[in-house]
């Protein structure tokens, strides 16, 4: 059974940085392109940026194109998320999830629980 559990989010300061994992377990991670969405209160849930199979990246929201970085560590079955110069309106559940397809399409399948991140002064 797949399973994906996010960790690392947290309360920072406007311009602050986390790194966000996704720990992976029940499939062969390697071969999966892996989401990250985000859903703030009010808000429909949104893509962020994906990473394939082959570490192509796919940025679906263009506020964090030069703040958040997306990685993989295949031999861990871990993706990351990293985010730098956090805003107020970054605030979110971050959740990861494998993508319907084995490049990135966008659309998640199986889904983590997500972590909580808060942007706050």
């Amino acid at each position: 059974q797949k399973q994906l559990v996010e960790s690392g989010g947290d309360l920072v300061q406007p311009g602050g940085s986390l790194r966000l994992s996704c720990s992976a377990s029940g499939f062969d991670f390697q071969y999966y392109a892996i989401n990250w969405f985000r859903q703030a209160p009010g808000k429909e849930r949104e893509g962020v940026v994906c990473i394939g199979p082959n570490f192509d990246i796919k940025y679906y929201t263009d506020s964090v194109k030069d703040r958040f970085t997306i990685s993989r560590d295949n031999a861990n079955s871990t993706a990351y998320l990293q985010m730098n110069n956090l805003k107020p309106e970054d605030t979110a559940v971050y959740v990861c999830a494998t993508d319907f397809a084995y490049y990135c399409t966008g659309f998640g399948n199986d889904w983590g629980r997500g972590t909580q991140v808060t942007v706050s002064s």
